[in-house]
């Protein structure tokens, strides 16, 4: 009698699990920006991307929404096919490279030879707006640290509209939204300034001392 009341809790047990994990109803969902529709002259040349910076909520596993009261939801059903923060990174190094020529490498930097850049991304917003808005914001800086090179500190604010409030949509608008921001990075532009490297009195003979 014993041991048919635990098989008999064994196989409830199994059954509430199949139904609870039951893969069909969970959906991934891939960030994959379109090809590049053009090209534009290459300022990068090689260029290290650091691991993009995400919001917390952006780098949840599960595809996040705004509602009409503000917050922030998602649905455990819905995920991402991959880590969004190694996702994201390697589809805006893969998109800045196809449009420019440049070679952009997610770190870490895989060839014997350095890059000449760093690049830094610091997104501040990353989310599926509840005016039916996707909304890609933050700042990306370019750093050369060779003598007389220039280093960019700039803004960017994307807005790509949603077909709808579902995955696929945001996911789709999220990926085009990168296609944006690698089109802005490999062209240096958006909001901002740029800092020539000063010349340190080392490599310069007739260079001042800073203090002067």
């Amino acid at each position: 009698m014993k041991t048919t009341r635990i098989l008999a809790v064994t196989l409830l047990g199994a059954t509430v699990l199949s139904a609870c994990s039951n893969p069909e109803k969970t959906g991934r969902f891939l960030i994959d920006p379109p090809a590049a529709q053009t090209r534009v002259p290459d300022r990068l040349g090689t260029a290290e991307l650091k691991d993009v910076s995400l919001p917390e909520y952006a780098s949840d596993q599960e595809v996040m929404w705004q509602t009409a009261d503000g917050a922030v939801r998602s649905n455990p059903d819905s995920l991402w096919a991959d880590n969004p923060q190694r996702a994201f990174s390697l589809a805006l190094a893969r998109a800045i490279s196809d449009m420019s020529g440049a070679t952009v490498v997610n770190e870490p930097w895989p060839l014997a030879e350095p890059p000449k850049r760093e690049i830094e991304v610091r997104v501040t917003r990353a989310l599926a707006q509840s005016n039916g808005v996707y909304r890609l914001t933050g700042r990306y800086f370019v750093s050369d640290e060779g003598s007389g090179g220039t280093n960019h500190a700039r803004s960017f604010d994307i807005s790509v509209p949603l077909a709808s409030d579902q995955p696929a949509s945001i996911a789709a608008a999220l990926s085009q939204a990168i296609g944006q921001l690698a089109g802005q990075i490999a062209t240096l532009s958006g909001p901002g300034r740029t800092v020539v490297t000063r010349r340190s009195v080392a490599n310069d003979p007739f260079g001042l001392d800073p203090i002067f």
